[in-house]
């Protein structure tokens, strides 16, 4: 192959040929399911039984979370602005980033590198609460503004004990939430973004995956709160009476 094309290993295509991972196209669509094949593309391999069903639960379990989030309200301002059904996601997507759609990689981000010191779990959670109390940061995956306990934790862990699946990041994980209860004082339990992290950092994801994860389980509703947008509201909505109050300079001359 001359030096000047560029590479992949991701998927083989040509005149009736297209090969993912080295599987041909027809025999994903038939075997595997949208959580599995989406597993094969990003890892390079099938997934177990275990991991299958952790995907499909992981990409249902942030397809929406009602009209408020950032994302949401950025794909329907876009949308409401009269612009294309392509552009309000994409607007919606853009709008996923540290603070929105972040903590699944910044959790995994922390969980892979600390476990990969020599200790027991319960010992590298005592000292990550260390390190963040020490940098005044607080831990991402941990707490949620709405629910006192996200329900699609337990589901997701659920899981994996059904299959005996588990390891070093799920366990350090919920040694984690001990360890912030036990130094802090606070409730502040696992949600759906640190059990994705911790989940996701055991079938052996690098974390730099973490925001794909979430923006492929969002997309979706994402979708449905465009198109609802499109065909229910009327061009240019605005949230009732000036949702905002002004605290600038009074009135002055030039």
């Amino acid at each position: 192959m001359s030096e000047d094309k560029w590479k992949t290993a991701i998927t083989d295509i040509g005149p009736g040929k297209i090969r993912v991972r080295g599987y041909d196209i027809t025999d994903i669509m038939e075997n595997l399911s949208y959580a599995e094949a989406v597993y094969l593309i990003l890892k390079g391999e099938k997934p177990g039984r275990a991991e299958a069903e952790l995907m499909n639960a992981i990409l249902v379990s942030s397809i929406d979370h009602g009209a408020s989030p950032p994302s949401v309200l950025g794909a329907r301002t876009v949308m409401s602005g009269g612009n294309s059904l392509n552009a309000a996601i994409a607007g919606g997507v853009l709008v996923i980033g540290d603070s929105h759609g972040g903590a699944i990689e910044q959790s995994a981000r922390i969980m892979q590198e600390w476990t990969a010191k020599d200790d027991e779990v319960s010992v590298l959670a005592d000292r990550i609460v260390d390190w963040l109390r020490e940098t005044k940061k607080r831990m991402p995956g941990f707490g949620h503004r709405l629910h006192k306990t996200d329900p699609r934790t337990g589901k997701l862990f659920q899981i994996a004990e059904r299959h005996g699946y588990g390891g070093r990041h799920i366990d350090l994980c919920r040694a984690l939430e001990t360890s912030l209860a036990e130094k802090t004082g606070r409730s502040l339990p696992i949600n759906v973004d640190g059990a994705i992290a911790a989940v996701i950092s055991d079938m052996g994801f690098d974390w730099r995956l973490g925001k794909g994860f979430f923006i492929i389980s969002r997309l979706p509703g994402l979708l449905a709160h465009a198109y609802e947008e499109m065909t229910r509201e009327k061009p240019m909505r605005r949230l009732g009476p000036p949702p905002y109050e002004y605290d600038g300079p009074d009135e002055r001359e030039v």
